[in-house]
């Protein structure tokens, strides 16, 4: 567990929960590059946690510490018991999603669209709160359909807040419920950073966070300036490496990043680890795709990796054949 969790440092830093990705390979992953910044789960519904098996869903290395988990749901009872068994386990927060936007989330009544239901989340955040002694925060949007983005994020915040939040994300984009699939909702509504920024300005006394479009350490320190903390999403994954400069760039960091080639490496007894469980190669090669996106030999880094990791037979070895055909001369991204 992560002292000093309610006001840490380690707010300052996020990487966004994501369908799909973020599981806990590619969260040790991650760590590897940067030791400081916020972790977060996949988001996982109440109705899994309570009803499904916790070992795998929950289940995290305990290096992944500073680690959130996000849970989905609307459901006040449920998700203070679910955020009991997140403390249980060792989590250092708690995150509620309501900004999700995809059909299937809709369905269930949470995710964005709980941003026309204030009340109902305050309620949720409430019981949240008085469960654990965990930080509780919200990850929503700045709004959905046709709501005006600055009253409508400002309006949900100050009741949220006030039933004990005291730390939200913002996806600077609105969410459309019908007509965007969840990817069309990540890239084609406009950004407007403007509308955090002013949020921020409205509510000094809490922690805003941004998310968004943010590609590398540069933006995100142009960021900071005016809000308290920032989430890197996709960027992250796509381009995973830009994350080596975080701990350097905002947690006074003395120690150089590491290469490329150390950050491979240093999953070599990971994977060994993993195998031994039964975890298939590729389950882990997969999240490790971007680590060489834009230097020579990214490109046969992917072909290795992804043909090679395919076979039941597959083992470790496979990444010093990928790295064999790199040069360790490639430069890391610039400081």
């Amino acid at each position: 567990m992560v002292e000093d969790v309610k006001g840490g440092e380690f707010y300052k830093i996020a990487i966004a929960p994501m369908m799909d990705w973020t599981d806990r390979h590619c969260r040790y992953f991650l760590r590897l590059l940067s030791r400081h910044a916020l972790l977060h789960t996949e988001m996982i519904t109440t109705y899994a946690v309570l009803l499904g098996d916790r070992t795998r869903l929950l289940g995290f290395h305990p290096d992944e510490h500073p680690v959130a988990l996000q849970l989905g749901g609307a459901d006040p009872d449920a998700l203070a018991e679910c955020t009991r068994i997140a403390e249980d386990m060792g989590y250092d927060e708690v995150n509620l999603n309501v900004g999700c936007p995809s059909m299937r989330v809709q369905a269930g009544r949470f995710g964005v669209c709980l941003m026309a239901e204030p009340d109902l989340v305050a309620r949720c955040v409430e019981a949240m709160v008085g469960a654990v002694s965990l930080p509780i925060s919200v990850k929503t949007r700045i709004g959905i359909d046709d709501q005006p983005e600055g009253p409508a994020v400002e309006n949900f915040v100050r009741i949220v807040s006030g039933a004990g939040c005291e730390r939200f994300t913002i996806h600077a984009r609105k969410a459309w419920l019908n007509g965007l699939n969840p990817q069309e909702n990540r890239e084609i509504p406009p950004l407007n950073y403007d509308v955090v920024y002013a949020l921020k300005e409205r509510f000094p006394e809490l922690s805003i966070g941004i998310n968004g479009g943010i590609d590398d350490c540069r933006e995100a320190d142009a960021h900071l300036a005016r809000v308290d903390g920032v989430m890197f999403g996709r960027a992250a994954y796509q381009d995973c490496y830009i994350l080596s400069e975080i701990d350097r760039s905002f947690f006074n960091s003395a120690s150089p990043p590491p290469s490329r080639h150390e950050v491979a490496r240093a999953m070599v007894p990971y994977m060994n680890e993993e195998g031994a469980r039964g975890t298939p190669l590729t389950a882990i090669t997969r999240h490790m795709l971007g680590l060489f996106q834009g230097v020579p030999g990214a490109k046969i880094w992917r072909r290795t990796l992804t043909e090679g990791a395919r076979g039941s037979d597959a083992t470790p070895a496979l990444l010093e054949r990928a790295l064999s055909q790199i040069s360790e001369q490639n430069p890391s991204i610039a400081a």
